[in-house]
């Protein structure tokens, strides 16, 4: 049934990355129902949903945007049901998706002193790879995933442009500044490898996502490449890009996710609290 699922939410346009999640969740569901009444059922009950949103709020703990997820994830199946002729009726509604409180700081919390003494750290390491990765991340906005999937033909070190291939197949031109110029130079002249991607490892073609978070965690406790993505949106947006430039350049679904990097952070509104 997974598999079939899967290869629905492929067709969709879903990324690797939300196919695989969405498919962890239904089985999570699927779990929780064997648990509960001894089987799996053939489909979906809005009564057995409705358990499931209390038991991951209240036994969970889930947050709202978590339960949501599961949510989404559980209404894709739905769909699939229905179109599948499997079911005939709708079982996920729109109200029943939890209210989130809109964000108001900016998420990033790296400053520029941050990021600049990690890319030291990485610099002194003496792996060139490791240092054009952490570069990557810092002026770019790239995710993890897209970093992974990175080819070498994607991108034009000539022209300082990197053609990305995001969520959803999505490409977007990101263009890129001098320091990753410089540092994926410095990696191309010690890479020894056939393989069409950009970056690779000893054992393999490319890096895998779990790879890259090993990279960071070896380095710092705090940095991670989602926070250098946070820093590059909240950085571009201080050095004057317009909103709409990093929403391009940062492959943003929505321009309301890219405006969060114009609040003030946590950190600074606790300080003027302070002088309350």
């Amino acid at each position: 049934m997974l598999k079939l699922f899967s290869l629905y939410l492929h067709a969709m346009g879903k990324s690797p990355g939300t196919v695989s999640v969405y498919c962890q969740n239904i089985s999570q569901y699927f779990r929780r129902c064997e648990e509960t009444f001894g089987e799996r059922p053939s489909q979906l009950y809005r009564a057995n949903v409705l358990e499931y949103i209390s038991y991951m709020r209240n036994i969970k703990g889930y947050n709202p945007k978590t339960v949501n997820h599961h949510l989404s994830s559980l209404r894709s199946y739905n769909d699939w049901l229905i179109e599948s002729c499997q079911q005939m009726d709708t079982v996920i509604l729109k109200n029943d998706f939890m209210k989130i409180q809109l964000q108001y700081a900016s998420p990033s919390n790296v400053t520029k002193k941050d990021e600049e003494a990690f890319r030291q750290r990485l610099l002194e390491s003496g792996s060139k790879r490791d240092y054009a990765i952490v570069t990557l991340f810092a002026y770019s906005g790239i995710r993890r995933s897209e970093c992974a999937d990175l080819k070498l033909d994607q991108v034009d070190l000539t022209a300082r442009e990197i053609r990305v291939i995001g969520k959803g197949d999505k490409q977007r031109v990101v263009y890129i500044n001098d320091k990753i110029v410089h540092a994926m130079r410095e990696y191309l002249k010690e890479r020894n490898s056939d393989s069409p991607y950009f970056f690779v490892s000893r054992q393999s073609e490319k890096l895998t996502p779990s790879r890259i978070n090993q990279i960071f965690n070896k380095y710092s406790n705090d940095i991670s490449p989602k926070t250098l993505r946070y820093f590059f949106c909240s950085h571009a947006l201080e050095s004057g890009f317009s909103i709409h430039e990093v929403s391009n350049l940062a492959g943003h679904s929505s321009i309301q996710v890219t405006m969060l990097y114009t609040n003030p952070t946590a950190q600074a509104m606790k300080d003027k609290a302070n002088k309350l």
